[in-house]
């Protein structure tokens, strides 16, 4: 593609996600958003109309038949991810693809795989990573402001937060996991993330149902995934735990949950170093929130750092199409692949009772 000509963007998957990425693609001067993807006749209408959007398609292979393509967003359901990816991939088309990458390792291995042979970039959508206490914490530790960072705590809870009771997020088959595989991706992500990505060696982990079999936990997340179709079968956790071994040696205890009797929803980071710790909380009735415990010249001190400036999808989908301009970009999904590897361990752990060796 000539490097002064728009790219082609197209989006997959029109709900909360997808019109995310639908903004950010519509914000960027480089790029022209020519083609949507989706079910819902009534968004894919009043979303063309609204951006302006030529093309609009009930499926992906018409879309990538038709609309002559660039990059590609994907943000259907997890099950989906892989085989669509894998066909953009193979028909020349650069993909950016909403969390979780798939609902197994082995998937997302076809994925990585696919970008590789196409030489084609593979990112994955982690957008809360570009928040603002998110992006402040990771330069302090890039800085070494706290030291050696040998401990550190992640997690996202919900007293009631069960997304669509009997959707598509609630069937093993369809979504790879519960809160562990939604949203406790997104804490691991962030606590990577910010250390620097040390890799994880070992992995330990428990899962609990105690709410959605019994009908209970539900919350508004997820309501836009209902359809006529809907099972009221509850297939995975509602509460997941663990504990990771990280590569240089520091551990990282992460939790996720859609309901438990916590005091209130939120998603957060502690980091402990040799010389200092931080916590912060990215969702929550706090955040944004960041503050460091440390000693100045032997005095303890509760500090606020500024933080650096906030941002969401539209950061990721600028950073995609950045790649994709470079052309000289080794980006095959490895990133989202970890993480994968890593969720994949945590259910394998809790199936078999014991530590699971990355």
């Amino acid at each position: 593609m000539s490097a002064r000509s728009p790219l082609r963007a197209g989006v997959v998957g029109l709900g909360w996600a997808g019109q995310q990425h639908i903004a950010g693609y519509h914000d960027l001067a480089d790029v022209e958003l020519v083609a949507l993807a989706g079910m819902e006749e009534h968004l894919l209408a009043e979303l063309g109309d609204r951006y302006d959007v030529p093309g609009r398609f009930t499926t992906l292979e018409a879309m990538l038949g038709e609309a002559d393509l660039d990059v590609l967003s994907i943000a259907t359901p997890t099950a989906l991810h892989a085989p669509m990816a894998i066909a953009a991939l193979g028909a020349g088309v650069h993909v950016l693809c909403e969390k979780p990458m798939a609902p197994t390792a082995a998937d997302a291995e076809r994925m990585a795989e696919a970008a590789t042979a196409a030489e084609r970039v593979l990112e994955i959508t982690f957008n809360k990573r570009n928040r603002a206490p998110v992006r402040t914490l990771r330069r302090l530790v890039a800085d070494g402001v706290l030291g050696r960072v040998y401990y550190a705590k992640a997690g996202w809870v919900r007293r009631k937060g069960i997304p669509g009771l009997g959707t598509w997020f609630t069937q093993k088959e369809s979504a790879g996991g519960g809160p562990m595989m939604d949203i406790g991706i997104h804490a691991l992500d962030l606590a990577l993330h910010v250390l620097g990505e040390p890799g994880v060696r070992t992995v330990s982990a428990s899962t609990y149902a105690e709410f959605g079999p019994r009908g209970l936990g539900g919350g508004s997340y997820g309501a836009g995934a209902r359809t006529a179709g809907d099972s009221p079968v509850y297939e995975v956790e509602d509460l997941g735990a663990a504990m990771l071994r990280l590569n240089d040696d520091a551990t990282l205890m992460l939790e996720a949950s859609w309901a438990q009797f916590v005091d209130h929803d939120r998603l957060y980071l502690e980091v402990y170093g040799t010389e200092g710790g931080a916590v912060i909380e990215v969702e929550g009735p706090d955040a944004p929130k960041i503050f460091v415990t440390t000693d100045v010249d032997g005095i303890p001190a509760n500090l606020t750092p500024d933080m650096l400036a906030d941002a969401g999808h539209e950061a990721n989908v600028a950073d995609f199409v950045t790649q994709v301009r470079s052309g000289a970009s080794t980006e095959r999904g490895q990133v989202g692949l970890l993480r994968t590897h890593v969720i994949d361990a945590c259910y394998a752990s809790a199936e078999q009772g014991g530590e699971v060796l990355l």
